[in-house]
C-alpha cells in the first residue's frame, strides 16, 4: 500500500486517505504505541517491542502479570490476537498469533500487553483535518462508538452513542484522539480505539487509518457524509465544521451480519451460494451496506461478513426496536447466518439496561449460544402458525385455477385435528377454518391467527391474537417436517393429521451414528498442520491437526483418550 502511494503521489495522483507516514506509523501497533505515549495519551501497560520468541513471550508475560493479550504489531479484525491466563497458554498464543499473522498480514511480529478484564470497546472517530497541500491544521472529534460484543476479538454489534460515557469522558478520549491524529500529521477520517475500564479509566488501543466497517452509525448521529469529508480532505479543502458543531442527534446501531453458524463459538464460518437475498430496505430508518446480491458464493479465501445492517432512531429504545424488526425481515438462504444470534443479544435485558462489556457473549451464554428460548405463549404462537401454514396449504392444493380440482368432491372442510412435534414435545393441535382467519386451539387455549398467506413470499405477516409476528417459512416436505423462522431463530416441526401420527409410531426410527471416534472440522478450511501421525496414542484434549478458515487458525483436539 505505501509504495503504490509513493508510485501515485510521483505521478501527481492525489490519495484519498492518509499520507504514507501516517500509515506506516500507525499501521504498526508498536511504533503507534510509542507515538501514543509521546502525544500524552493514555495507553496500556506492556512491552513495547518486539517479542522475539516464545520463551521471551513467558518471561514479559510473568514480568507484566497474567492475564496479557497477545497481539500482532500489523494486525487488525482479530486476526493475531490470543488471550493468555498462564505460560502454557502464552506458548500457545504466541504460536497461532505469530502464525496468523504471517498469513494474514506478511509480518509475523508480535507485543504483548496486560489484558484489561472486562472492558468495553469504544472507539473514537477521528475526521482529520490536516491537509497536506496547504496544512490547515484542523482536527475534530465526531463522538465515540460503543464496540464492546465481540467474538474472537472480532465486533458483533455496534452503537453510537456510548451507554456508558459521560460528557466528560467523551471529551477528554476526543481530545486524546485529535492530539495522537496531529502527532503524526493524520489528514483525512481515522479511528482512534480505547479499552475503557469499569472506573472509565480509558487507554489507547490503536489507530486505523481508514474509514472503519462501522462508520454509517457516525453518519447517522452526527449527520456528516465522512467519505464525502475524506474527498474534501484529500483535495486540499479545509473543514466546513467546527467542534461546537458537532452534534448526537438520535441513536444508531448496526449488525455485521456473517454468514456464520453461530451455534460453534459464537459463530464459525459457513459457505455456500445465496440462494435466495433479500434485504428489509422497505422498512424506515434501515440502511444495507453490501457487497454481495442473489447468486454469490461465500468461500473460504475471505471474511465471511455479508452485509452491515444499520437503523436509526430519535432513542436506543427506537433503534433497537427497528434493529429487531429488519432482522426478522432479512432474508438468507443458501449459508447459515448469525441473525439469529443478532437479535438475540439486542432484545437481552442486560443489553438493553446497557450493562455490556467484551465478555458479554461467554457471560450471558456460558454453555455456547443455543437460539431463542420460547416462553409458553410464544410457543403456543409457533405452534399455531404452522398448523395454520399447514392447512393453507392443504387447501390451495385442492384448488385448481381459483376451482376445486374435483368438482364433485365432498364440500371443504373446516376443521382438523392434527399432532405438532417440536423439539421434544409432542403438541394436539385443533384447527378451524373462519371466514379470514383461523381459530387454532393449543393447550386448551384458543388463538386467532390471520395473515394473507401468501406462499410464494419468503417472508410472512402473521398476525396472533392481535400481535403481529414477521416468519419466514425456510422448508418442508412431504413428511410433514417443516423449517420456520421465528423470533430470528429457526425452530423445525414435524404437523401430521391425528391419524398419520398414531400410525408414526410404527415407522423405523434411523440409527445414529458413532462420531465418537472421529475428528470432523466444525467448518471448512484448509488443513496447515498435523501434529500427529497413525498409530499416535493421543489423551483427550490433545491437538490432531490446525484448520485455517477465513485467515482464523483454530485448534482441532481429541475427544477423548484413544489410538490415531
Amino acid at each position: 500500500v505505501v509504495s503504490s502511494l509513493s508510485l501515485q503521489a510521483s505521478e501527481g495522483v492525489t490519495f484519498i486517505g492518509p499520507d504514507t507516514h501516517a500509515i506506516q506509523a500507525m499501521g504498526d501497533k508498536i511504533e503507534s504505541k510509542l507515538l501514543a505515549k509521546n502525544a500524552k495519551v493514555n495507553t496500556i501497560p506492556g512491552f513495547d517491542g518486539v517479542v522475539k520468541d516464545a520463551d521471551e513471550a513467558v518471561r514479559i508475560a510473568r514480568e507484566i502479570g497474567y492475564p496479557v493479550m497477545i497481539k500482532a504489531s500489523a494486525g487488525g479484525g482479530g486476526k493475531g490476537m490470543r488471550i493468555a491466563w498462564d505460560d502454557e497458554e502464552t506458548r500457545e498464543g504466541f504460536r497461532f498469533s505469530s502464525q496468523e499473522a504471517a498469513s494474514s498480514f506478511g509480518d509475523d511480529r508480535l507485543l504483548i500487553e496486560k489484558f484489561i478484564d472486562n472492558p468495553r470497546h469504544i472507539e473514537i472517530q477521528v475526521c482529520i483535518i490536516i491537509v497536506l497541500a496547504d496544512k490547515h491544521g484542523n482536527a475534530l472529534w465526531l463522538n465515540e462508538r460503543e464496540c464492546s460484543i465481540q467474538r474472537r476479538n472480532q465486533k458483533v454489534v455496534e452503537e453510537a452513542p456510548s451507554t456508558f460515557l459521560d460528557p466528560e469522558t467523551r471529551r477528554a478520549m476526543g481530545e486524546q484522539a485529535v492530539a495522537l491524529a496531529k502527532a503524526v500529521k493524520y489528514s483525512s477520517a481515522g479511528t482512534v480505539e480505547f479499552l475503557v475500564d469499569s472506573s472509565k479509566n480509558f487507554y489507547f488501543l490503536e489507530m486505523n487509518t481508514r474509514l472503519q466497517v462501522e462508520h454509517p452509525v457516525t453518519e447517522c448521529i452526527t449527520g456528516l457524509d465522512l467519505v464525502q469529508e475524506m474527498i474534501r480532505v484529500a483535495k486540499g479543502y479545509p473543514l466546513r465544521h467546527k467542534q461546537a458543531d458537532i452534534p448526537i442527534n438520535g441513536w444508531a446501531v448496526e449488525c455485521r451480519v456473517y454468514a456464520e453458524d453461530p451455534y460453534k463459538s459464537f459463530g464459525l464460518p459457513s459457505i455456500g451460494k445465496l440462494s435466495q437475498y433479500q434485504e428489509p430496505l422497505h422498512l424506515p430508518s434501515v440502511r444495507v451496506d453490501s457487497g454481495i446480491q442473489q447468486g454469490s458464493d461465500i468461500s473460504i479465501y475471505y471474511d465471511p461478513m455479508i452485509s452491515k445492517l444499520i437503523t436509526y432512531g430519535s432513542n436506543r429504545a427506537e433503534a433497537l426496536k427497528r434493529m429487531e424488526e429488519a432482522l426478522d425481515n432479512y432474508v438468507i438462504r443458501g449459508v447459515a447466518h448469525n441473525i439469529s444470534l443478532l437479535r438475540e443479544v439486542i432484545i437481552h435485558p442486560r443489553f438493553v439496561q446497557g450493562d455490556i462489556s467484551t465478555k458479554f457473549l461467554p457471560e450471558v451464554y456460558p454453555d455456547g449460544f443455543k437460539g431463542h428460548k420460547l416462553t409458553d405463549l410464544e410457543r403456543r404462537e409457533l405452534l399455531a402458525t404452522a398448523a395454520s401454514l399447514y392447512v393453507t396449504e392443504q387447501l390451495r392444493s385442492q384448488r385448481f385455477l381459483g376451482t376445486q380440482r374435483i368438482p364433485i368432491a365432498k364440500s371443504k372442510r373446516s376443521s382438523w385435528e392434527l399432532s405438532v412435534r417440536l423439539g421434544d414435545g409432542v403438541y394436539p393441535v385443533a384447527v378451524s377454518k373462519e371466514t379470514s382467519s383461523f381459530s387454532v386451539e393449543v393447550d386448551g387455549m384458543k388463538l386467532n391467527v390471520t395473515s394473507e398467506w401468501n406462499l410464494a413470499s419468503p417472508l410472512l405477516s402473521v398476525t396472533i391474537d392481535g400481535t403481529q409476528r414477521t416468519i419466514q417459512r425456510l422448508s418442508r416436505n412431504a413428511s410433514g417436517d417443516t423449517s420456520i423462522q421465528f423470533l430470528g431463530t429457526v425452530y423445525k416441526l414435524q404437523i401430521l393429521t391425528k391419524v398419520a401420527a398414531e400410525l408414526s409410531k410404527y415407522m423405523p426410527e434411523k440409527a445414529t451414528e458413532d462420531t465418537s471416534s472421529i475428528l470432523r472440522s466444525p467448518m471448512p478450511g484448509a488443513v496447515v498442520a498435523v501434529s500427529v501421525k497413525p498409530g499416535d496414542m493421543v489423551s483427550e484434549g490433545q491437538e490432531i491437526c490446525v484448520i485455517e478458515a477465513m485467515k482464523m487458525q483454530n485448534s482441532m483436539i481429541a475427544a477423548k483418550t484413544g489410538k490415531v
